[in-house]
């Protein structure tokens, strides 16, 4: 047993392998992504010079207000995060720090992953046409619908982007916007069937939207908790299980009616 007199030396000589661990970890790169808001883009609007939806072959109308998907940024699969990038972040409500495994699929180099990024978004601009176009009983031989956003991967635009796809056809045949004029933004996948899927990194998103001038944002409903995080005041959430639950919570939202929440 140590005595007193000895103890404040004992406890210093064990604190030296901590401190050194603590400074060798400050030097080493760690297995974790920095994650913070990124761009949001209308969907009814342009990017770069061009629409992002365009549609031919059936009657379109022109909308107002905004549609915007969102997104985040993260340091890249290959990149270094430090100790003090990762601590840093942990105390920040504007970054999150997520294990690298979570955001890129392990062992695939920079270049497969964006490929496949790429890919995703293509495969999911694909079936949100398909998601829409059967929404609203349009035959997709008939109707051609191009969508253009350049320098985004993955799928989590699918939602936003079927109902943009909605608003131009005629809104939905009801008439007037869905988004009531509103600047109304989201996330979440969507399959051929309408059904809407979760996405991650909804918290960050929910600050992008905000930042860029959004008052209501459609969530996938199990992430409602991720969503209430962070979530700037002003900011309403609406939680989203399929397409046709999306479109009547923003009618509803428009005409004065009840609508869900998380």
């Amino acid at each position: 047993m140590l005595s007193r007199l000895s103890r404040p030396r004992a406890l210093a000589v064990c604190a030296l392998p901590v401190v050194a661990l603590v400074a060798v970890a400050a030097f080493v790169p760690l297995p974790y992504v920095v994650a913070q808001p990124g761009m949001t883009a209308n969907v009814l609007g342009e990017v770069q010079g061009r629409p992002v939806i365009t549609i031919s072959g059936a009657p379109t109308r022109t909308t107002e207000g905004e549609l915007r998907m969102t997104t985040i940024v993260a340091t890249g699969p290959s990149a270094d995060v430090g100790l003090d990038e990762v601590v840093d972040g942990w105390f920040r409500t504007d970054q999150a720090i997520l294990p690298r495994d979570a955001v890129y699929p392990a062992g695939e180099s920079d270049r497969e992953i964006e490929r496949r990024n790429v890919k995703d978004m293509r495969e999911s601009q694909n079936v949100a046409t398909r998601a829409a176009l059967s929404y609203l009983g349009e035959d997709p031989a008939k109707v051609k619908v191009t969508l253009h956003l350049a320098d985004v991967g993955g799928p989590s635009a699918g939602l936003l982007f079927s109902l943009g796809i909605i608003d131009k056809l005629e809104g939905d045949g009801e008439g007037g916007d869905l988004t009531g004029g509103r600047s109304i933004a989201g996330t979440g996948t969507i399959s051929a069937d309408g059904e809407v899927g979760a996405v991650g990194g909804v918290s960050l998103k929910t600050q992008a939207a905000k930042r860029d001038g959004a008052s209501v944002f459609l969530v996938p409903k199990g992430e409602c908790s991720d969503a209430q995080a962070e979530l700037p005041d002003g900011l309403r959430l609406i939680p989203v299980t399929t397409l046709k639950g999306a479109v009547d919570s923003l009618r509803a939202l428009d005409n004065g009616g009840k609508v869900p929440s998380c």
